[in-house]
């Protein structure tokens, strides 16, 4: 496992076992959060800590995969408030120091898809 997929992993385990102190050590002081579904950004590791902890509701989250390499990273993790579970995927950029210097967050809401051709499963 490389070092930016543990960064990845160890930032989705300190949020969801809401250790601000750790989740802190892992991003860069002047970290960029964008949420471009909802058109926010965050910016430096202050402020956005505490927009996590502010997070209303009891959420939680399991992470499906971690893809990493040399230049970043993306997760894909199922996010649950109350009895809602969301998609999110998110895509990682690291400073030199390879701590986290910017996150780019998509919630893609689920739809009911097309008829298409026969070719294409349902699941």
């Amino acid at each position: 496992m490389s070092e930016h997929e543990q960064t990845i992993r160890r930032y989705w385990q300190c949020a969801e076992e809401r250790d601000w102190v750790g989740f802190a050590a892992v991003l860069s002081p002047d970290a960029v959060y964008d949420m471009s579904q909802t058109r926010e950004r965050v910016i430096g590791r202050d402020d956005y800590v505490k927009f996590n902890v502010d997070y209303p509701g009891d959420w939680h989250l399991s992470v499906r995969r971690v893809v990493a390499d040399e230049r970043g990273g993306a997760s894909w993790l199922d996010f649950t408030v109350g009895t809602e579970t969301m998609t999110g995927i998110s895509f990682f950029t690291f400073d030199d120091d390879g701590l986290v210097a910017a996150v780019d967050d998509f919630w893609p809401e689920p739809y009911e898809q097309p008829a298409r051709s026969d070719v294409v499963e349902r699941y």
